[in-house]
C-alpha cells in the first residue's frame, strides 16, 4: 500500500505520466488489437497523446481535453482505440484526484462519457447498450478510483490535523502543569523559607542593635549575616516574582538574570563573602565577563557562589582556593580549585546536598560540561561554556562525587 500511496501522490504526476507513455509504447510495439500491426495514424495520434502527457501533466483539466478531443478525431480513422481511451481515462483519473471542486469533476466525467458515446451513435440499441456499459470500464473506474484516493488523502489530512491538535493540546495541559507547580513552590518559598529567613534577618538587626559592646570580629559576623539574608530576600523575592509570572522569561535557564555590567562586582562580592569566612581565595576574573549575556553572565556568578561554599563546608574555612573566570573566542572558561589543607569546621550538615547537581545541570542547559575531581590533596571544579551562537544541547557531563578519594581521617563531605 505505501507504494501505491507514493504512485499517486500529487507530487509525482511526472513519474506517472510516463509510466502510462511507456506502457503504451510497449502496446503498441507488442501487443496491438487483434495482432496486426499499428497504422501510421495510429502512431501519429499515440505519438501527440504521449508528447502533450508529458507537456501538460501538472495542468489535468487541460490534458483530460486534448485527450478526449484526440479520441474524438481517433473513433473515425482507427478501429484500435485502447491508446487514446486509456490516456483520456487517465486524463479524467488526474483530475478526479486533483480537482478542488466536485462540480469539475462531475463535468469533466461528462465530457469523457459524450466523448466514448459518439462511438456508439448510429448503431442499433443492442452496441449502444453495450456500448453505455462500456463506460463503466472507461469513465466508471477511473472517477471511483479518484475518489477513494481523494477520500484516503483526506483521512490523513484529518489524522494529522487531529495529532497535532492532540499535541497543541498536550503542550497546553504542561504549560499549566508547569504554571501549577510554579506557584505552588512561590507559595511555599515565599510563606515559609521567606519568612524564616525574615526572621532571622529581623533577630539579628535587634541583635546588633541591642548588643552595642561587641567584639569588632563579633560585630563583622553580625554585619555579614544581616546583609546576606537581606540579600537573600531580595534574591528570592524575585524569584517568586518570576515564578508566579513564568511568561515574562525565555525558559527556565533565564528565571532570573544579572545585568552584564553588574557581573564583575558580583563576582568580587561573592569573593570578599569567602574571605570573610576565612577562606583565602586569589581571584583572576577577565573584564570582558562584563560583557557576557545575563544568562551566562548569572551561571557564572551562581557557580562561583557555590564552588566557594563547597571550599568553606568541605576543604575548609582557613583554605587556600583559586578562581578563574576568563573569556576567549566567546567562550566562557571558569574554574575554582583549593588545596584542601584547611580546617574543616567541626560541624558539617549531615545528609546528601544538590550543590554539584545543581551546577551540572546549569551547565548542561547551556551546553557545557562540568568537570569536578580530585586535584592534587585539593578538589577543583571547572567548565566550559560555549559562545552562544555554537552552544551544542544536550552536552553529556563529568560528576565525580567530592566524597570519593577522600584523605585517611578526614571526615566524609557531603555536596552542598
Amino acid at each position: 500500500m505505501k507504494w501505491a500511496g507514493r504512485l499517486f501522490d500529487a507530487r509525482d504526476t511526472l513519474v506517472r505520466t510516463v509510466l502510462l507513455d511507456l506502457s503504451g509504447l510497449c502496446y503498441l510495439t507488442v501487443g496491438t488489437h487483434a495482432g496486426l500491426p499499428p497504422t501510421a495514424t495510429q502512431w501519429v495520434l499515440a505519438v501527440v497523446a504521449f508528447a502533450l502527457t508529458l507537456v501538460l501533466h501538472r495542468r489535468p483539466l487541460a490534458n483530460l481535453a486534448v485527450q478526449a478531443g484526440l479520441l474524438a478525431v481517433a473513433i473515425p480513422l482507427v478501429d484500435d482505440l485502447t491508446i487514446n481511451q486509456v490516456g483520456a481515462s487517465w486524463a479524467l483519473l488526474e483530475v478526479t484526484m486533483r480537482a478542488r471542486r466536485a462540480r469539475t469533476i462531475w463535468l469533466a466525467t461528462g465530457l469523457l462519457a459524450v466523448v466514448d458515446l459518439t462511438d456508439s451513435l448510429g448503431d442499433s440499441v443492442g452496441r449502444f447498450a453495450s456500448g453505455v456499459f462500456g463506460l463503466t470500464l472507461e469513465v466508471g473506474v477511473p472517477v471511483l478510483l479518484g475518489l477513494l484516493i481523494r477520500t484516503n488523502r483526506e483521512l490523513g489530512r484529518q489524522a494529522v490535523e487531529r495529532a497535532k491538535a492532540e499535541q497543541r493540546r498536550h503542550e497546553s495541559e504542561s504549560r499549566a502543569a508547569r504554571a501549577d507547580e510554579r506557584s505552588a513552590i512561590a507559595r511555599e518559598l515565599h510563606d515559609v523559607v521567606a519568612h524564616h529567613v525574615a526572621s532571622m534577618v529581623l533577630r539579628v538587626g535587634v541583635a546588633r542593635h541591642v548588643l552595642t559592646d561587641l567584639d569588632p570580629r563579633v560585630g563583622e559576623v553580625f554585619d555579614d549575616v544581616h546583609g546576606t539574608g537581606t540579600a537573600a530576600l531580595a534574591e528570592m523575592r524575585r524569584l517568586v516574582t518570576v515564578l508566579r509570572d513564568p511568561d515574562g522569561v525565555r525558559g527556565d535557564a533565564a528565571l532570573t538574570a544579572i545585568e552584564p555590567s553588574a557581573l564583575p562586582a558580583a563576582l568580587g562580592a561573592t569573593v570578599d563573602r569567602a574571605r570573610q569566612a576565612g577562606i583565602t581565595v586569589e581571584a583572576d576574573i577577565d573584564p570582558a565577563v562584563g560583557s557576557l549575556d545575563a544568562v551566562r553572565g548569572l551561571a557564572v556568578l551562581r557557580l562561583t557562589q557555590e564552588a566557594l561554599t563547597n571550599v568553606a563546608r568541605h576543604a575548609g574555612t582557613s583554605a587556600l582556593a583559586h578562581l578563574v573566570v576568563a573569556v576567549h573566542d566567546g567562550a566562557v572558561h571558569w574554574e575554582v580549585s583549593d588545596n584542601g589543607r584547611g580546617a574543616v569546621p567541626a560541624a558539617v550538615p549531615s545528609g546528601g546536598g544538590h550543590g554539584i547537581t545543581g551546577m551540572r545541570e546549569r551547565v548542561e542547559v547551556l551546553g557545557g560540561r562540568l568537570e569536578a575531581g580530585r586535584a592534587g590533596a585539593g578538589w577543583r571544579v571547572r567548565t566550559v561554556l560555549p559562545a552562544v551562537a555554537s552552544a551544542p544541547t544536550g552536552t553529556p557531563a563529568v560528576l565525580v562525587p567530592r566524597d570519593h578519594e577522600a584523605p585517611a581521617g578526614a571526615p566524609t563531605p557531603e555536596p552542598a
